[in-house]
C-alpha cells in the first residue's frame, strides 16, 4: 500500500518489523520516488542483472537492539540495489568489518537481502530511507523522513542504550528525532565530531538512560583518504558496544 503520509502510518506501527514492512511503501517525496526507481530501471551496467529493490530501504537488526547505528541515506546501487541498509558498497563493507571484528555480526560481509546475515544486539537505520540524487536528501525530505525514526526510536526504548551516528546528517538529524521521541536532548545541540560521546538520562522506567556516539561516516571520501579507518570505527563500536551493556 503507497504511504503519503509517514507521520500516520508510522504512529500505526506496533512492532519494529511492521515499521519496516509499511516503510517500504512510503512515496511521501516526489523526487526521491522518481530517482529511486529511474536507478533501480536503467541500472549501472555492473549490476545489469541485478532486480534492484528500488523501494524506501528499511531499517535492518533485531527489534530489541541495545544499539543503533544511525546513517545518512542508502546508496543509488547500494542499498536501493540490494534492498538492505548499508549493503552493497564500500561504505557497507567496512562498516559490516568492523561490526564482525566486534563481535556484533555473524560475518565479516553483507551482500543482500536474505544472505544470512545477523547482528547481534544491534540495528542498523537512517534518517532518509530512500536513495537520493548525488548522496543529498534535502532538507524538506530529511523532515518529511522524520517519523519513521522517530517511530523506530520510541519502539526500541525499552532496550536502547547506545546510539553511534555516522557523519554529521545523521548528527543533526538525530537530536530532532530524540526529542520527538520523548528524550531529553541538551540545548544547544551537541556537536558533531567524531569520538563525540553525550549521556542522555533514563525516560522513566521503560526507557533507560542513552549514550548518543559520534564517528565519522564510513563514506570512501572518508575511508580512501585515512580521514576514518577501521581501527577508529571499531573502537567507537567497541565503546558503543560497552555503554550498551553488550559483550
Amino acid at each position: 500500500m503507497a504511504v503519503l503520509e509517514p507521520e500516520r502510518a508510522a504512529a500505526g506501527a506496533r512492532s519494529v518489523a511492521e515499521l519496516d514492512e509499511v516503510i517500504t511503501g512510503c512515496r511521501a517525496c516526489p523526487r526521491l520516488v522518481v530517482w529511486r526507481e529511474e536507478t533501480a530501471r536503467v541500472r549501472r551496467p555492473a549490476y545489469r542483472e541485478w532486480e534492484y529493490w528500488g523501494r524506501p530501504v528499511p531499517g535492518f537488526g533485531p527489534g530489541d537492539a541495545a544499539v543503533l547505528v544511525v546513517g545518512l541515506a542508502p546508496a543509488a546501487h547500494g542499498g536501493n540495489r540490494t534492498g538492505r541498509m548499508f549493503t552493497g558498497d564500500r561504505a557497507g563493507d567496512v562498516l559490516f568489518r568492523a561490526l564482525y571484528d566486534v563481535g556484533l555480526a555473524d560475518r565479516p560481509t553483507s551482500t543482500r537481502r536474505g544472505d544470512g546475515m545477523t547482528l547481534r544486539g544491534v540495528r542498523m537505520t537512517a534518517p532518509v530511507h530512500c536513495a537520493p540524487p548525488a548522496n543529498r536528501p534535502t532538507i524538506e525530505e530529511r523532515d518529511t523522513c522524520r517519523a519513521w525514526l522517530v517511530r523506530e526510536l520510541r519502539l526500541l526504548r525499552p532496550t536502547l542504550r547506545s546510539v553511534v551516528v555516522l557523519g554529521g546528517f545523521g548528527w543533526q538529524a538525530l537530536w530532532p528525532a530524540l526529542a520527538a521521541a520523548g528524550r531529553p536532548v541538551p540545548r544547544p545541540r551537541p556537536r558533531f565530531g567524531h569520538g563525540a560521546r553525550v549521556a542522555l538520562p533514563a525516560v522513566d522506567a521503560a526507557g533507560g538512560p542513552l549514550t548518543v556516539f559520534g564517528c565519522y561516516h564510513v563514506s570512501q571520501q572518508n575511508t580512501f583518504t585515512g580521514r576514518l579507518t577501521p581501527a577508529m570505527v571499531r573502537e567507537v563500536l567497541t565503546e558503543a558496544a560497552r555503554a550498551a551493556g553488550l559483550r
